[in-house]
């Protein structure tokens, strides 16, 4: 079911620092960076030579790390997946919930979450 890691999102605390942690420090390449004016925050898309990405947020005010999304640190984990459909069919099957499927804005893509036992949020994100 799993093909690999689509990207890892980060909510960071100084986009500033940390986009140039990420870019000079690491040796990321910015692939895009948008400013969302009604959110008040930046996103900005990062990858490495493999097509192992990041997505950098800043949100004003995020609070420290909760178990939810839109806090400092680890976002979520997503794993790419060759058909959406199916892979929820198949978490359904091991009695795994997952959220309404959305489509991402800049991309066009399909893609839903689900949580870990632990409840750490997971996403499919459809080729």
């Amino acid at each position: 079911m799993l093909k690999g890691f689509h990207h890892i999102a980060i909510i960071c605390s100084n986009y500033t620092v940390s986009k140039s942690f990420y870019t000079e420090v690491l040796g990321f390449e910015v692939l895009d960076e948008n400013y969302r004016e009604s959110r008040r925050s930046y996103k900005c898309d990062l990858a490495l030579p493999d097509g192992s990405q990041i997505e950098l947020f800043s949100f004003p005010d995020a609070p420290k790390r909760p178990s939810r999304p839109e806090a400092q640190g680890l976002r979520h984990l997503a794993f790419r997946v060759d058909n959406l459909d199916d892979a929820i069919a198949r978490l359904k099957t091991n009695q795994v919930e997952s959220e309404p499927i959305r489509v991402d804005e800049y991309t066009g893509k399909r893609f839903t979450f689900f949580n870990d036992p632990d409840g750490l949020p997971l996403e499919l994100y459809e080729r």
